[in-house]
């Protein structure tokens, strides 16, 4: 990689939530702050953001407008790019942009979040974030009472079938009868009220209104106007694993429902020097959590440079 063109003490590669807040965390401390933003926010198809309070409903768009004036505000600097390679340069590290560009940091927040990988069935793609959903506190007061069709495997139909019969009582599981569905687990969603129908979904239909039904494999057509589907929820750890932070899958029982990145309470990696947040550590980080989790690592990372340069004037050889 060549020389840095640019110094600066912190580089957040991501520019959602997570990656703001721990700017605005950073900036206010008065550090020099770079976060360098794809623009691929994992809740982008979504109307509103949710369960974030002050912010009840405000579109996901609006929400990082506003964050990035606010870190604009207090001195740090949101780019638009993409950083393709990260390097240990000395005691800090070197970023490589999309741009051919080279910037030097101290320190790293990567905030890079996640993809919803979809299972392959006609329809669910296009429905994405709208009719096409996975987490009921997202989302679940919008569609409550409307009839929902849960599609998924095991003991995780069984988790989603309950948990969304909260919002509605009009919930149907298609279930996939070679799949076991756990200890009783029929038996509970019968008993609350949840209609189970065997057989694999092969495709979701729609009309003007948005999703209108699903299609068994069998031919049995289930009239809904939301299909929860759990994703496979893949880390965007790349730069993460190229600087020798581990990534571990999330599992629920036996079931892998994606990768992540382990880091402490305060967000630090493995790797002195790298700190990361939200969804890229925590596959159900909802908006708030991602924030708040943004925040820390910010704190802690101004904390570890001020405890750097303390050592540093004691001693400045070191």
């Amino acid at each position: 990689m060549d020389e840095p063109t640019r110094e600066v003490e912190v580089v957040v590669v991501g520019g959602g939530v997570a990656g703001l807040a721990g700017a605005l965390s950073l900036a206010r401390a008065r550090r020099s702050v770079l976060v360098v933003d794809e623009g691929r926010p994992r809740n982008a198809p979504a109307e509103g953001v949710h369960g974030l309070l002050g912010q009840e409903g405000v579109s996901p768009a609006e929400l990082l407008e506003r964050g990035r004036a606010e870190v604009a505000s207090y001195g740090g600097v949101v780019e638009s790019g993409r950083v393709v390679a990260v390097e240990r340069a000395g005691d800090g590290f070197a970023v490589g942009l999309a741009d051919g560009s080279v910037v030097g940091a101290r320190r790293l927040l990567v905030t890079t979040g996640l993809v919803d990988e979809l299972p392959d069935i006609d329809g669910l793609a296009e429905h994405w974030g709208s009719g096409v959903l996975h987490c009921p506190y997202c989302h679940g007061w919008e569609v409550r009472d409307q009839p929902v069709a849960v599609v998924a495997d095991g003991p995780v139909a069984v988790h989603a079938g309950l948990l969304w019969r909260q919002w509605t009582d009009r919930v149907t599981v298609l279930a996939d009868p070679a799949r076991d569905l756990g200890p009783q687990g029929r038996e509970k969603l019968v008993a609350r009220g949840v209609t189970v129908v065997d057989g694999p979904v092969r495709a979701v239909e729609s009309d003007a209104d948005g999703v209108s039904g699903v299609h068994t494999v069998d031919g049995v057509v289930v009239a809904v106007r939301v299909v929860v589907v759990p994703t496979f929820m893949r880390a965007r750890s790349r730069l993460l694993a190229d600087l020798g932070v581990a990534v571990s899958e999330v599992r629920m029982g036996e079931h892998v429902m994606g990768t992540h990145v382990e880091v402490d309470a305060m967000g630090a990696t493995s790797v002195p020097g790298v700190w990361a947040a939200g969804d890229v550590t925590s596959p159900s980080a909802q908006v708030v959590g991602s924030a708040a989790a943004g925040n820390r690592a910010g704190a802690a990372i101004n904390a570890d440079l001020v405890m750097a340069e303390a050592e540093h004037a004691l001693d400045p050889t070191r």
